[in-house]
């Protein structure tokens, strides 16, 4: 008898009786498969009408079929690292850890309105076991992604999902259709030399910035859990010498897609043409429904797609001053999300120079060049994508591709018009925002609460040029002997605005200049307290920064709106992790 892929693979997993991996939750209040649908690979959205509690978890419908029905898989089932062709994914199982497990954080907005279960499910064993990667949901085949990319500016060949899983695709009760990833829980084919482990450090800045961003409206993966161990990881962290010991721990997080720039450049590099038009008109498909797919020039509307919404999504992280310390194709996300949070930061002093990473010897990430890195990897994907395109389309991409650059100047100011509270068009608004940020790198103004102060401060506060002490970012900034000739543009140009109002701009400035990020400081405080199994900062910073353009109480208490302490100038954040 003839059976699919997936399924040969699962029934050989389970006469092997799993050895070795993790055993499938079923049974009384377990993770199970959900009934099928009318469509037996996609079970019906009708299964998930409301949120499941404890006791409905094993109605939960995941599923990897989708991905499982349409891609070859690797034909090698043993986990070792190796060269991998001809597939887009490779079967592979977590890797229980051996100590005891804790959850340690979870979001009450990502497990309830996208993944239709109720907030008690996480004092139960099983969803402590399913997110920290010790048992699967029986009928999911777990699954770690075939890639590549440029890393540094040049081609790593192979890379891949080195020590995450994708566990199932979950399409919830408002039709969304949603990956979920656990990442830290253990080796694939892809490891290379890694363990396939993420430590607590890196685990803790994932989760908490990953929902940071979606709450400041940044595209963005989000983090369901966070769960940490007494496994003993070892990390060189500096890359210095000095390898200490660790903890590994396990995020549990969603995307739509993840799929990458990468994702096509392995599939070019290695002649796997057919495989690329596939994997691309899936793509197409589930994620771009204004492209159709009888369309001959559907993959350069894809194109033309990726590159406006990199160029908007770059325009938002300066927006709220945000690097992405590790901007390689295998991290840019071909649904232009923020993916795969290493080595970030967000900038406080301004400078264009600012690196969040200190493995980027030749600060090729700096936050002033993000935007040329975008152009960087979306030329990368056009090399990827022209051996599937005809002479006049490969010259339409160009054509596509040099606009990149308008697209994001665009974006970009207006964008800054908004946070400056800007209604209409000027044609000095540009210089304006121009002469801002220099005024802010000359004096090295923190960018955040010199856009946030702004938006507090009243127009007679400013024309008096009183500066209250609570605003030391303007403080700072009105040092400058140009502050009062900015200040007076400003004030004029706000005072065209026909039928406006103080109160109405501040009101609207509030809306968009966050008063809370997190800070590197910030994130090293919870991290440091975390390692002593004190996780109360972690869950204080995920709840304050659920409302990061709201004044709280308990975000003022801890200083989070506060000048950063002196210790924080000799924070450092590397590629280990």
């Amino acid at each position: 008898m003839w059976w699919p892929p997936w399924l040969a693979a699962w029934l050989a997993w389970a006469a092997g009786a799993g050895a070795g991996r993790p055993a499938p939750l079923c049974g009384s209040g377990g993770l199970c498969r959900a009934p099928p649908g009318p469509n037996a690979s996609h079970p019906a959205p009708s299964h998930c009408p409301r949120q499941r509690g404890a006791a409905e978890l094993c109605a939960w419908p995941l599923s990897s079929e989708s991905l499982l029905d349409t891609f070859p898989v690797d034909v090698t089932q043993e986990n070792y690292v190796r060269n991998v062709r001809n597939c887009i994914f490779s079967i592979v199982y977590p890797t229980p850890f051996k100590s005891r497990v804790r959850l340690v954080a979870v979001s009450k907005e990502v497990l309830e309105n996208i993944l239709d279960l109720d907030i008690s499910v996480k004092g139960t064993s099983d969803f402590l076991q399913f997110v920290s990667g010790g048992k699967v949901i029986l009928g999911s085949v777990p699954l770690a992604h075939r890639y590549g990319g440029h890393q540094f500016g040049s081609w790593a060949g192979q890379l891949g999902d080195g020590r995450a899983h994708l566990i199932g695709v979950y399409t919830n009760r408002h039709g969304e259709r949603w990956e979920l990833q656990l990442k830290g829980s253990g080796k694939t084919p892809y490891s290379r030399n890694g363990d396939g482990r993420a430590v607590l450090r890196s685990s803790v800045r994932e989760f908490l910035c990953s929902e940071a961003m979606h709450y400041l409206g940044i595209p963005t993966s989000r983090a369901a859990s966070l769960v940490v161990s007494d496994d003993d990881v070892w990390r060189d962290q500096f890359y210095n010498g000095n390898i200490k010991k660790e903890r590994g721990a396990v995020v549990l997080r969603l995307a739509k897609s993840w799929f990458r720039i990468g994702s096509l450049e392995i599939l070019a590099y290695s002649g796997e043409l057919d495989l690329q038009r596939r994997l691309l008109d899936f793509i197409i498909q589930e994620h771009f429904p204004s492209i159709a797919m009888n369309d001959s020039n559907r993959y350069l509307e894809f194109f033309s797609t990726v590159v406006s919404e990199t160029a908007n999504l770059i325009a938002l992280w300066m927006s709220v001053g945000f690097a992405h310390g590790v901007c390689n194709t295998d991290n840019f996300s071909l649904l232009s999300l923020t993916i795969d949070y290493g080595p970030f930061g967000f900038m406080e002093s301004y400078d264009p120079n600012f690196v969040p990473n200190t493995s980027d010897d030749e600060r090729r990430y700096k936050i002033g060049n993000q935007a040329n890195v975008g152009l960087f990897n979306l030329n990368k994907l056009l090399q990827a994508l022209k051996p599937l395109l005809d002479p006049r389309q490969k010259q339409l991409a160009s054509q596509i591709l040099e606009g990149y650059g308008e697209r994001y100047y665009i974006r970009f100011t207006e964008l800054f018009k908004t946070k400056l509270g800007l209604p209409g068009e000027n044609e000095d608004d540009n210089y304006l925002i121009a002469f801002l940020l220099k005024l802010m790198e000359d004096t090295k103004a923190d960018f955040t609460m010199t856009f946030r102060q702004l938006s507090e401060i009243t127009e007679d506060q400013l024309k008096e040029l009183h500066i209250p002490e609570e605003f030391w970012a303007l403080q700072d900034l009105g040092k400058h002997k140009l502050f009062s000739e900015w200040v007076t543009m400003y004030l004029l140009r706000l005072n065209r605005n026909k039928g406006d109002s103080d109160t109405k701009r501040r009101t609207r400035m509030t809306t968009v200049n966050p008063r809370y990020i997190l800070r590197n400081w910030m994130a090293e405080s919870a991290v440091q307290k975390a390692n002593l199994n004190d996780f109360s900062e972690v869950q204080l910073l995920q709840q304050i920064l659920q409302h990061p353009f709201q004044r709280q109480q308990a975000a003022e208490k801890a200083g989070y709106s506060l000048r950063p302490p002196a210790w924080a100038k000799d924070l450092k954040v590397s590629c280990s992790s």
